[in-house]
């Protein structure tokens, strides 16, 4: 249970409650251990009465009733506290199954980029969702299955020991077959339990991997190839849950089993002594209740020793992630003042995922309100460099300086908070057009939002739809073209009025009479804000104060357009064949 062991600090934070329920848990299972001892009073009584030793038939039936009503009171007064146990155990495991999850989703937010290249999608919803549930298993019906059993258990051996010491000795032989067995049938279930999981992982990613990408799965007609990998995955795993399932089969008949035996002991051994004179017939009714009260709770041994290896196995892949360290870190905790001068110096970049080195010695600067544009191939380094101005990876060789300060001194927040980001790929959320623009700045007021969309030049398509800017997108904006995707994406960078606007190849979609608009209305937005423009067209960048142009993370050319253009060199070749393709 090592892997389990970092969940000791919930036990702490809830440690009232559970052992409020613990408490709970005790006053219930003896009120129900009064139960036997009363029927064995009452057959004694009848056994007397019979016998000829008590001759008081009134007196004896009052007895027998107000033994009835006691056994009715305890028994409702057991359920009672029964349900209250449930109330307090059950509702801390749901409590703590929400702080596990929240504590997992702030990880999955701190660690970086690189983590989620390394990592597929389905496998996190799964750590999340799944693998949690398993672990709440552990601090909900584990622990009050596993009270339950324990106060049972002492009380009843207790009790059981006070009334016939030999008789409790051979009702008890079985029990250690029951602990070796569960022994070994929990080293299984762990391994196998594991394995499932990570099975289940497979098939979540599987079928997200297919429902993101339905479109090309329809486009290239290969659901059938789809359909027969997804069967394999799922064949595989339910041949791995069939496996695991037969492991936990075989507690609950070796549970009843032993019980079995321990009745048929009682009942032998109990006649013996009967005969002998040693007990009474009511001591052996007595054992017998105390055995197959302690049926549900030997039998639930190996439900609850089967939740906790599975809540271990769960536990072990999501510490998997909570332990690791996010590779960006905050290192100035105090705020830091954004003003937008940007300078790399002699920057070189290497992913660890690929070895591609996408940057060589990259030096250039940019001053406070100045529009930059960058310009290459595909594979260049141009989103690199805006990756690395937004600080999603941090650089090994070279410096990059924002307001003359190392960019890993500056606070974390404060610097992507000042960063208003269009990616190449549009991304909106599954919500309204109105909350998707909003995202940028939670606060803004409708006519806000209006003028965004109208700078963004896509204010007249919104309204034509028949519930306008409350209209859902769907998810990833599936309902929406890609030009129209870029440009509520503009509006949402747009409405943040940040101080650095960093556009990367974000109007690609769109055809060139409204990539002059949007330029338009974004050269008046960006006076006073530090731009970047990542494109492939001339016209998207033609008046910006400053160009690079990459090739194979290397700058080839910089200078602004006029001087670009008559220079012989790739900066020139490009303009005139796009200037060709514009008059044809």
């Amino acid at each position: 249970m090592k892997a389990l062991q970092y969940l000791n600090k919930y036990f702490l934070k809830y440690k009232y409650r559970l052992l409020t329920g613990i408490v709970i848990t005790i006053f219930s299972k003896v009120l129900a251990l009064q139960v036997p001892q009363l029927i064995r009073e009452s057959v004694n009584l009848a056994e007397n009465y019979k016998n000829g030793i008590v001759t008081d038939l009134p007196l004896v039936k009052a007895d027998l009733l107000n033994n009835i009503l006691l056994i009715v009171g305890a028994a409702l007064l057991s359920g009672f506290f029964t349900f209250l146990m449930r109330q307090t155990i059950i509702v801390t495991s749901r409590l703590i199954e929400f702080d596990l999850k929240n504590e997992i989703y702030q990880q999955y937010q701190r660690l970086s980029l690189n983590f989620y290249k390394k990592n597929k999608t389905g496998d996190l919803m799964n750590r999340i969702s799944e693998d949690v549930s398993k672990v709440r298993m552990y601090f909900g019906p584990a622990i009050m299955y596993s009270m339950n059993m324990l106060v049972l258990f002492v009380v009843a051996i207790i009790k059981m020991y006070n009334i016939d010491t030999t008789l409790t000795n051979y009702t008890l032989l079985p029990l250690p077959i029951l602990s070796v067995s569960i022994y070994f049938l929990s080293r299984i279930i762990n391994k196998r339990s594991t394995i499932v999981q990570q099975y289940l992982s497979k098939l979540t990613t599987n079928a997200q991997e297919t429902f993101s990408g339905i479109s090309i799965l329809k486009s290239y007609g290969i659901e059938d190839k789809a359909m027969q990998e997804f069967q394999h995955i799922a064949n595989t795993s339910k041949e791995k849950n069939i496996h695991l399932f037969k492991a936990q089969a075989l507690f609950f008949p070796a549970m009843i089993l032993l019980i079995g035996l321990s009745n048929i002991l009682v009942i032998y051994i109990g006649g013996l002594r009967y005969i002998e004179g040693s007990i009474s017939l009511g001591v052996i009714a007595e054992f017998i209740m105390y055995v197959n009260m302690l049926t549900w709770p030997v039998a639930v041994v190996g439900w609850v020793t089967s939740m906790v290896q599975q809540a271990e196995a769960s536990q072990k892949r999501i510490n998997e992630f909570l332990q690791q360290e996010p590779e960006i870190k905050n290192n100035c905790l105090t705020p830091s003042k954004i003003e937008g001068n940007i300078e790399f110096r002699n920057v070189s970049f290497t992913y660890d995922d690929t070895n591609i080195t996408a940057l060589k010695n990259i030096s250039f600067k940019i001053e406070k309100g100045k529009t930059l544009a960058i310009l290459g191939n595909t594979g260049s380094g141009k989103s690199t460099i805006i990756n690395l101005i937004a600080r999603l990876y941090d650089v090994k060789s070279g410096e990059i300086l924002i307001d003359g300060k190392n960019i890993e001194q500056l606070n974390l927040d404060n610097l992507r908070q000042s960063i208003g980001f269009v990616p190449q790929e549009a991304f909106l959320f599954s919500d309204t057009i109105k909350n998707n623009i909003k995202f940028g700045d939670e606060s803004a007021s409708d006519s806000k939002i209006e003028q965004a969309a109208k700078d963004a030049y896509i204010h007249h398509n919104i309204i034509e739809f028949n519930e306008g800017y409350n209209t859902y997108v769907g998810e990833r904006g599936v309902t929406l073209s890609g030009g129209q995707k870029q440009r509520i994406s503009i509006a949402r960078a747009i409405i943040k009025n940040p101080k650095i606007l960093i556009f990367d190849d974000c109007l690609s979609a769109v055809d060139t009479e409204t990539e002059e608009i949007i330029l338009s209305n974004l050269h008046k937005i960006s006076k006073d804000k530090t731009t970047i423009i990542v494109s492939h067209r001339i016209s998207s960048i033609k008046n910006a104060d400053s160009i690079i142009v990459l090739s194979k993370g290397k700058i080839i050319q910089q200078g602004s357009h006029n001087e670009l253009v008559n220079k012989n060199g790739y900066y020139k070749e490009l303009y005139q064949q796009q200037l060709l393709e514009k008059e044809i």
